[in-house]
């Protein structure tokens, strides 16, 4: 049985576009909730990032904090990828896992992220955060490799 069954995301660059870019490759269900109209760094007009990820659903309101939000509190657990890159939008993310007592992980290697999953079960809808391109530019690499790993680790 799988550890994760979806892979959800806010569709902003970096780290969001990583995770859900692996999902897809992988043939695993993604999607998750973005700023209204589809806003993100780099496609601040309508339809935004919508146009690349139409599994994104867009919130009622244009403040990045609400996405992040939503995507905790619809997943079973958090994994939060920085490289060292402090973001509000990060912080954000481990603080409404807290709040909301969803598992978060910060800055774990495969091996880590694996066992941390298998301590939460199966099946799970595992929400990636992070900065942003502009606030960590490996980002993007780095989640896309990383989520890449563990849902390679599922079909294994």
């Amino acid at each position: 049985m799988a550890r994760v069954s979806r892979i959800i995301s806010g569709g902003q660059t970096g780290v969001d576009r990583g995770a859900l870019d692996a999902a897809i490759r992988a043939g695993v269900i993604h999607g998750g909730w973005c700023p209204a109209r589809g806003w993100a760094e780099d496609k601040p007009h309508h339809p935004g990032v919508l146009v690349d990820y139409p599994g994104l659903k867009p919130t009622v309101d244009a403040d990045p904090a609400t996405r992040t939000r939503f995507n905790v509190r619809d997943s079973h657990a958090t994994l939060v990828l920085t490289g060292g890159a402090e973001s509000a939008g990060t912080a954000l993310a481990v603080a409404s896992a807290r709040e909301l007592t969803r598992p978060v992980l910060v800055d774990e290697d495969v091996p880590g992220v694996l066992a941390w999953l298998d301590g939460l079960g199966s099946e799970l809808i595992l929400n990636v955060a992070g900065p942003r391109a502009s606030e960590w530019t490996e980002g993007y690499d780095a989640a896309l490799h990383l989520v890449a790993a563990v849902l390679a680790s599922d079909r294994d």
